[in-house]
């Protein structure tokens, strides 16, 4: 476990806009390409349907849906769902892989801390860490109120992130990869312990001699103020597991999955006003 002052260097990455209006272009597939394989997917997937247990039929959000990895084979299992992404490069895609499969799915365009959904879907999904990138804890806890009054009452919000116990456990500042078709990824991490954000810069050395840079900071949670979160927005804790496989949640669990069901708000003054900001 790190000490409280990380021995890697403070790595910064400066942007004029937000890191998640620019991050998910053309190169996040070059980054991720190990880990978006059909196979992968088609587990994960499955884990989703047997962890919520709906029947087919029922109303599920993609939420931050990216290229529609997840969303398209839910729709293919029969299932009546929604994309939502702040990246039109990924929805477009996502369109495109709709089509060629033969699917039905609705994708929306829109800041996760909006959705156009009121007392309406049986479920929302957030998968692959897509959580924790506002600049404030506030504006996190917003997209939890935006996915209780979307949820009809009763409704399951299924989270899946990275664990951060076990993260922290396990730090790395500094990671290389190299790729079959010679491309080369390396990231430069640092763990702000006082902020719980990871500040990550990736660059990517392509064959060609085209180097490009991209970076990203992510606030990780603990399930203790997860389960804090979620409980403002009348989202009440269910279940909790080490993957979306099911497994059991241990300090040695690389991700983190939290169930939560829809209640009724005792106040509803306290929710938060719908914001119209980026993603």
């Amino acid at each position: 476990m790190m000490n409280e002052t990380t021995s890697c260097r403070n790595v910064e990455v400066v942007t004029t806009t937000p890191w998640y209006v620019t991050y998910f272009g053309k190169e996040y597939f070059d980054i991720y390409s190990p880990m978006l394989l059909e196979e992968r997917t088609a587990r994960e997937v499955e884990g989703i349907v047997k962890l919520l247990d709906l029947p087919r039929g029922s109303r599920i959000l993609d939420l931050a849906c990216g290229h529609g990895r997840h969303a398209i084979p839910l729709a293919q299992w029969g299932f009546q769902v929604t994309g939502q992404d702040l990246s039109e490069l990924f929805l477009e895609r996502a369109r495109a892989e709709t089509q060629a499969r033969g699917a039905t799915i609705r994708w929306v365009h829109s800041d996760m801390r909006k959705i156009p959904f009121v007392d309406e879907l049986d479920a929302i999904i957030n998968i692959f860490t897509a959580f924790g990138y506002f600049e404030s804890d506030t504006e996190d806890e917003q997209v939890l109120h935006q996915v209780h009054k979307a949820l009809r009452p009763g409704g399951h919000f299924l989270l899946d992130l990275m664990h951060r116990d076990a993260m922290v456990r396990r730090f790395q500042p500094f990671d290389l990869s190299r790729r079959d078709d010679g491309l080369v990824v390396t990231e430069e991490r640092h763990f702000d312990q006082l902020a719980g954000r990871t500040t990550v810069r990736v660059t990517l050395f392509y064959p060609d001699g085209r180097r490009t840079e991209l970076g990203h900071v992510v606030r990780s949670y603990t399930l203790t103020e997860l389960a804090g979160m979620l409980g403002r927005s009348a989202l009440e804790v269910q279940a909790t597991y080490g993957g979306l496989d099911g497994s059991p949640l241990t300090l040695d669990s690389r991700r983190l999955v939290v169930i939560a069901q829809k209640h009724a708000l005792p106040d509803h003054s306290s929710v938060m006003p719908h914001s119209a900001g980026a993603r």
